[in-house]
């Protein structure tokens, strides 16, 4: 008579929880196929962002840490920008004022943050000043150089400091992009331009619900 194998309890327990953990790790990074009008939007893939450090327009440090939990719109530009930062900023604003209009009160679970490439002229303070001119709520943050420069890097954001028209001023060419964040602290999609409140407002909703599984 052959002899059935057996094996321990604590192997097959063990071997378990290791295709659990690889399940929940799949559908962490790629989960189903996103509905057809999300494509042009969505990552292909999910990218958690690597650890970074800014300060924020209040003088506390704005980290990824402060990703988690909450869904984060972010744009990339400077206060002294003559046009798309201004643009992007009243749209993004129009966001939050459309869901806001759905609900009776703002998103609890959503932020914008406003993070300049020009830290030379962008103080906390003009940062502070700029960034409430638009909304009390949002977010705005900078680093030095070697800092911004890293996390551009990570959402595929570049940005180009023209030459001087004249001492201390100069135009920047950046990235015009509005970046989402995920409340894992996931890069996961992009909208570009043109920016419109309603459309952007619309793809976010149908985000949210693909990623609940609404």
């Amino acid at each position: 008579m052959t002899k059935k194998k057996i094996f321990p309890s604590g192997t097959a327990f063990l071997f378990g929880l290791f295709l659990i953990v690889m399940l929940v790790t799949y559908l962490l990074v790629r989960p189903p196929a996103p509905p057809p009008e999300l494509l042009g939007v969505l990552r292909p893939e999910f990218r958690l962002l690597q650890p970074f450090e800014l300060t924020d327009h209040n003088k506390d440090i704005f980290d990824q840490k402060r990703l988690k939990g909450k869904w984060t719109l972010v744009f990339f530009g400077y206060t002294s920008c003559p046009d798309i930062c201004p643009a992007t900023l009243y749209v993004l604003n129009s966001v939050q004022g459309l869901l806001e209009d759905e609900t009776g009160e703002v998103p609890a679970d959503m932020q914008v943050v406003f993070i300049s490439v020009d830290p030379e002229r962008d103080t906390t303070e003009k940062l502070a000043a700029y960034i409430t001119h638009f909304n009390k709520r949002f977010i705005g943050a900078t680093a030095d150089k070697t800092a911004i420069d890293k996390l551009t890097w990570q959402f595929g954001a570049g940005y180009v400091l023209e030459p001087e028209t004249a001492p201390g001023h100069y135009l920047v060419a950046h990235t015009s992009a509005i970046f989402l964040v995920d409340p894992l602290g996931r890069l996961v999609a992009s909208f570009s331009q043109p920016h419109y409140p309603k459309t952007i407002t619309s793809q976010y909703q149908k985000i949210q619900d693909y990623f609940y599984g609404n």
